[in-house]
């Protein structure tokens, strides 16, 4: 186990860097908002996540042992944030004539394949916020009773100007005179512009697929309960670290930390981390607008997706990154470079650093520990594959090391695999040459077929039916480049 040496972290409640202190010993209790499960993620969602990672493996690295906890909303997240509109779950049910568990079930097994393909560690718990409905209710009782809740017709609201430092995570803690419906609509009876609810009632005219009884009607819980309730009722109050994407910062944090801290009187949170925006060209994704890229999409164009990841780790988590296809193609190359330079080590063995590799070492920890600097981190993997100044071996056990926080599987780089498909291995009475493949992948009998047909189809000079082959090979995750040396999958 390395040392732990001195960590810091840029912490939005204070807009400054501090030491990371937790509150138990080499313990630490990280709560990270997880996906509304309607839709797909798209590449800028996933942002946010890979940023968490990275915070996770930092930690791990440095000895801590981390309780991660991830909710994953699957009721109560409406189609506005100021309280108003379908529930998107509902919504998107209909849409596809399903039910809304249906719905949750098929785009939360969509997510997770998706963090499993960007080789994203799982957190110790999925808390489902359906499965955590007594504890919502217990909290808006709680809230009840110290007096920070009134009831309107279509719920139970949380009165802000009952908490006198509301605001403070986005910095506006000074009550502000804001005539209703200049900046935020106002639903009917609502006291102040930043009210917000804690418990819808069902609506008169239409029946819900979900929802529950409480001791104020029945209904289903506010978006903002569920992250509260289920970060306090695993990690206690106050926890150390809680992550989000920066959109959260303005509602749905700000709505956390005032339910928390208005029941439990005491600090909610110590450390709050938000993952800035990736945008395209043109602004950032909006599912609403349709304009998303999914980690489908990536593969359906031939990218592996640790090329996405790679990508990600160019920029620091609080800066802006420019999504395009060519920066991705510029990182696939950049990863394909990487496995490359591993390739020609992996028969070297792990070894004992000398001085000049521990001072990489050194340098790697108080770079990753200055508030995740993860692009100086790569750039410094680059300056130990060109140093003349340790050995192979060296080189080989500092990268497996870095690759810990940079996680991308560079333990599992291999040398890649030769071989030739023969057309009668396959019953295949064609006349065509054995089809030469290099690859990092053991291909199925269909995909052989594929590429037989393909061969059969450039030898008959059919470029265009060729060309549509390989679309088809785009299709099934597999990109095909032909070489000098032979056709090469990736």
């Amino acid at each position: 186990m390395l040392k732990l040496i001195t960590m810091k972290l840029f912490n939005t409640l204070k807009r400054k860097k501090e030491e990371f202190k937790p509150i138990k010993d080499k313990k630490v209790g990280l709560y990270t908002c997880g996906p509304t499960v309607y839709n797909y993620a798209h590449i800028g969602n996933l942002r946010t996540f890979i940023f968490e990672d990275l915070l996770k493996r930092v930690l791990n690295y440095n000895g801590y042992q981390v309780k991660h906890i991830m909710n994953i909303t699957d009721v109560g997240h409406l189609t506005s944030d100021n309280d108003e509109g379908e529930d998107k779950i509902e919504k998107q049910a209909k849409e596809e004539e399903k039910s809304a568990q249906e719905i949750a079930q098929f785009y939360t097994k969509s997510f997770k394949k998706d963090l499993e393909r960007l080789n994203i560690k799982k957190p110790e718990i999925y808390a489902k916020a359906t499965e955590y409905i007594d504890e919502q209710i217990k909290l808006v009782k709680k809230l009840e009773e110290k007096g920070y809740t009134y009831k309107i017709e279509d719920g139970i609201y949380f009165n802000t100007s009952e908490l006198e430092d509301y605001g403070k995570l986005r910095g506006d803690t000074e009550k502000e005179e804001i005539e209703p419906g200049a900046r935020i609509e106002m639903v009917e009876g609502k006291k102040n512009p930043t009210d917000f609810a804690l418990w819808k009632f069902s609506p008169k005219d239409k029946q819900r697929q979900q929802e529950w009884d409480s001791p104020w009607g029945r209904g289903f819980p506010g978006w903002h309960l569920e992250c509260a309730a289920i970060s306090i009722k695993h990690l206690g109050i106050p926890f150390d670290i809680h992550c989000g994407g920066i959109d959260l910062i303005p509602t749905h944090h700000t709505n956390e930390i005032a339910e928390a801290e208005a029941a439990y009187g005491e600090k909610f949170v110590n450390y709050w981390l938000h993952g800035e925006f990736l945008i395209l060209k043109d602004g950032k994704m909006s599912k609403s607008e349709g304009d998303i890229i999914t980690i489908s999409d990536l593969i359906k164009n031939g990218f592996d997706p640790l090329s996405y990841r790679y990508l990600t780790l160019t920029a620091h988590y609080r800066s802006q990154l420019t999504f395009s296809w060519d920066n991705l193609k510029k990182a696939e190359q950049g990863l394909s470079r990487l496995r490359e330079q591993i390739k020609k080590l992996v028969t070297e063995k792990e070894t004992d650093l000398t001085k000049k590799a521990k001072e990489y070492q050194e340098k790697f920890e108080n770079i990753i520990n200055d508030d995740l600097k993860i692009p100086q981190a790569l750039a410094l993997t680059w300056d130990v594959i060109k140093s003349e100044k340790i050995t192979k071996s060296e080189k080989y056990s500092l990268l497996l090391n870095f690759d810990k926080v940079l996680g991308l599987n560079l333990n599992e780089v291999e040398g890649y695999k030769e071989f030739l498909i023969k057309p009668e291995t396959l019953n295949m009475e064609v006349n065509v040459n054995p089809v030469k493949v290099i690859t990092q992948k053991n291909l199925t009998q269909e995909i052989k077929k594929i590429l037989i047909k393909r061969a059969e189809l450039r030898k008959e000079k059919k470029w265009e039916e060729a060309d549509k082959v390989r679309e088809k090979l785009k299709e099934k995750g597999y990109k095909i480049e032909d070489s000098k040396e032979g056709l090469i999958i990736k």
